[in-house]
């Protein structure tokens, strides 16, 4: 007797396991089939966007990295430049190129009284060696940021099918101490397809570009540069199919794992349920027929009848309505924890687009707002150093109306990147149409003044398009315990400083 229910629970328990395993399987493909196409569609608008993000930052240097290229193009084979060289690398190059400059034509400033040929050789090699520097820290932390394999910046030679890499992401040694600059490479139109489209037509294309090298299978974004109207040359952004495909597959795994936990602890109940609700009933049926086997007693028969076609009926009808409402219920369990998968992403999209300027893709007054809420609370609990400075574009309206809105944004977006590449070190918010708000922190706030002067100096060399010559004022102040009982005061004087500036700025003009 004890056999038999043993082998009918362990037949349950198999049929419930194949279960089991086919719904993992099942899940496991579609699981993996949606994340990889889902993740592919986002790879492929980070590659375009951030292709599309280094170009714009190219193209608002303007001149500077004209010049800077067409200097790298004739002399890089003469350029020494560590391979390990830092931010603080570049920032001391760039010092130093200034220093050169200053002692060389003092009271001159640059573009405005000297231009860049008119520079001594010892000058223009500086002027080279510091924008190398900040042109590829720049590409390096785009590629980190976005978590892409490889951002770089090349040019087609004119000679066949050659391109000479003037950026490029991963750091070579040509002597074991200096980079390998001007590398040559040869991209054959059957293999990259993509980048001679891009190149003769001017236009990114409407794809990335797939193929195999030595890194593995790789999809690449080019984006043309075009400077004051002229093509220069190709940003090119990639990632490694190795890469998002551990992500999905990690992902896939841990969905899988929830699931099947989840299938085994419900499983085990129904065979409780299933055991003590009708197996028992089964083994109670079998004494009676032993019993009637036994005595041979009428009344057992006909009773035996009766219990053991209902009982075999409600068996097998219940059973049957179990194994249907689990099936639904599995369904459903699975639709469920898509459902709440990509609900979650959605929030976390709409969350972070929520804190994020559309114009300048910074953060914005939401997210200033949150900012301020945490110093407030730090305020309470540590000895904090902190402060503001505040930047007011002027003439914003009359750069609108005389040239239109887009000019008027392309003004905003010139000023976001003056200010971000300035306060390289301090989180920059767009507070309003025109106005944005830096929260002064670390070598930026041990720093302030020389900064606030460098920021002058920048606003007072621009050059360009009426709309490209930013004109903003600017204000700072710094978190005073003594004075300063919530974060408002130091904003305030803050404010007041930049509205001081403001009206020096229009007495001047």
């Amino acid at each position: 007797m004890n056999k038999k229910k043993h082998g009918l629970l362990f037949n349950f328990g198999s049929i419930f396991l194949i279960f089991i395993i086919l719904t993992l399987t099942a899940t496991g493909i579609a699981t993996y089939a949606n994340q990889t196409q889902i993740y592919q569609e986002q790879q492929e608008h980070t590659l375009q966007n951030l292709a599309a993000y280094l170009a714009a930052s190219l193209e608002a240097d303007g001149s500077d990295f004209a010049e800077y290229q067409e200097y790298f193009i004739e002399h890089y084979q003469d350029m020494d430049i560590p391979a390990d060289f830092t931010e603080q690398d570049a920032l001391e190059a760039r010092q130093k190129y200034e220093r050169m400059f200053a002692e060389t034509y003092p009271k001159k400033v640059f573009r405005e009284d000297i231009q860049f040929e008119e520079l001594t050789q010892e000058i223009q090699y500086a002027y080279a060696v510091y924008n190398h520097e900040y042109y590829l820290l720049l590409f390096e932390k785009a590629n980190k940021q976005f978590g892409l394999s490889y951002t770089y910046y090349f040019v087609p030679t004119g000679e066949g099918v050659d391109v000479m890499f003037v950026l490029d992401g991963v750091r070579e040694t040509k002597d074991d101490i200096n980079l390998l600059l001007g590398d040559v490479v040869d991209e054959q139109p059957e293999n990259h397809e993509k980048i001679w489209e891009a190149w003769n037509t001017g236009y990114a294309p409407s794809e990335p570009e797939s193929y195999d090298n030595e890194y593995g299978k790789t999809y690449a974004w080019y984006h043309p540069l075009y400077i004051n109207g002229e093509k220069l040359g190709l940003i090119g952004t990639e990632i490694e199919i190795a890469d998002y495909n551990k992500a999905i597959a990690i992902n896939t795994v841990r969905q899988l794992i929830t699931i099947a936990v989840i299938l085994l602890l419900t499983s085990a109940v129904a065979l409780l349920i299933i055991h003590r609700r009708y197996i028992s009933k089964i083994s109670h049926l079998s004494q009676s027929v032993a019993r009637y086997a036994m005595y041979k007693d009428s009344g057992i028969a006909s009773e035996i009848r009766m219990k053991g076609t209902d009982e075999l009926c409600m068996l097998s009808n219940q059973t049957s309505d179990m194994i249907l409402e689990l099936d639904q219920y599995m369904k459903n369990l699975v639709k469920t924890t898509d459902e709440l998968s990509h609900t979650k992403k959605q929030v976390d999209i709409e969350s972070e687009l929520a804190r994020k300027d559309a114009l300048t893709g910074i953060r914005n007054r939401n997210a200033y707002e949150e900012e301020l809420q945490k110093l407030t609370w730090r305020m309470q609990k540590d000895n904090i150093k902190f402060g503001f400075a505040v930047i007011d574009v002027n003439f914003l309206k009359l750069v609108n109306d005389t040239y239109g809105h887009e000019m008027g944004n392309i003004t905003i977006c010139k000023c976001c990147e003056i200010v971000c590449r300035i306060f390289a070190h301090s989180p920059v918010f767009r507070i309003g149409g025109d106005e944005f708000v830096v929260i002064l922190e670390n070598e930026d706030y041990k720093h302030i003044e020389e900064l606030i002067q460098k920021f002058n100096t920048t606003i007072e060399q621009a050059d360009g398009e009426p709309w490209e010559k930013v004109s903003a004022a600017i204000g700072y102040a710094v978190y005073h315990p003594d004075i300063d009982d919530c974060v408002e005061n130091v904003f305030n004087r803050a404010d007041k400083a930049m509205y001081l500036r403001k009206s020096e700025m229009k007495a001047l003009r």
